[in-house]
């Protein structure tokens, strides 16, 4: 057996949510390992400026922007992926929105929003890159879930369940598709610095009550979000799948 390590030479790789931080910041590391990718989002010019930086580390990289949520885009933008790349190691998933509202005033609009986005079009994805991948008999998935699939938070009633339930959805996908050296996991991180709580981490009592709650005094960074999908798509962790992993800054040894 050859000595594991984090390099993705000759890897190709479709991150979804590349236009939001952690997205991004998962991109630029798996780029920085050697990965070719395809990266995806939402925002055209967020992915343009990120396209043109991985360009310039010389592994190779485009771009499509797309509303996964939309009937046929998972399977459009998997396809995209395929025929870009030639085949298709490594999906990570970065996409996520979240609609803060007390439980009790919870709109069947804002919860199907976080549903469609959070759990129902990330799992048509995975769906039509687990085909491809059943195929190559090899493949690597990691989405981006959430300390609250792990805790309860108030306000969060839909995101608690849709980060909860991609949890357990991950636990099936790499029960089922073991047998082909596809391993699917997921990251949970406790609030990081991006955009998704800008808002809220720019008030000085929620900020004090997040670090309350974090033993280790702050919140995360993206990158350090990224390093944990990095290390869990690359041989080192062959053997782990169907696991949640925690960066959480402590939160739940409480």
């Amino acid at each position: 057996m050859s000595k594991p390590c984090l390099d993705l030479g000759g890897k190709t790789a479709l991150v979804c949510g590349a236009s939001g931080g952690i997205g991004a910041a998962c991109a630029r590391l798996l780029a920085q390992a050697g990965a070719k990718m395809v990266i995806s989002g939402t925002r055209e010019d967020k992915l343009a400026s990120l396209t043109q930086e991985l360009d310039a580390l010389g592994m190779g990289c485009s771009q499509v922007a797309i509303n996964l949520t939309q009937e046929g885009a998972p399977q459009y933008l998997v396809a995209a992926a395929v025929e870009r790349l030639g085949r298709l190691d490594i999906l990570v998933n970065a996409q996520g929105i979240n609609r803060r509202q007390k439980a009790e005033d919870v709109t069947a609009e804002n919860w199907d929003a976080v549903m469609d986005v959070n759990l129902r079009s990330l799992f048509f994805v995975c769906q039509a890159a687990g085909r491809q991948m059943i195929k190559q008999k090899y493949g690597r998935i990691v989405s981006i879930s959430s300390l609250t699939g792990t805790v309860a938070m108030s306000l969060r009633a839909a995101y608690c369940a849709s980060k909860a339930g991609l949890d357990q959805l991950s636990r099936e996908l790499a029960l089922e598709w073991a047998p082909y050296n596809i391993t699917v996991n997921t990251v949970a991180p406790t609030f990081v610095e991006t955009d998704l709580v800008a808002d809220m981490l720019a008030d000085e009592s929620s900020r004090q009550w997040a670090l309350d709650n974090i033993p280790l005094g702050r919140v995360a960074y993206p990158e350090e979000i990224g390093y944990a999908v990095l290390y869990l798509v690359t041989d080192m962790a062959a053997m782990i799948t169907g696991h949640v992993l925690l960066v959480d800054g402590g939160w739940t040894v409480k």
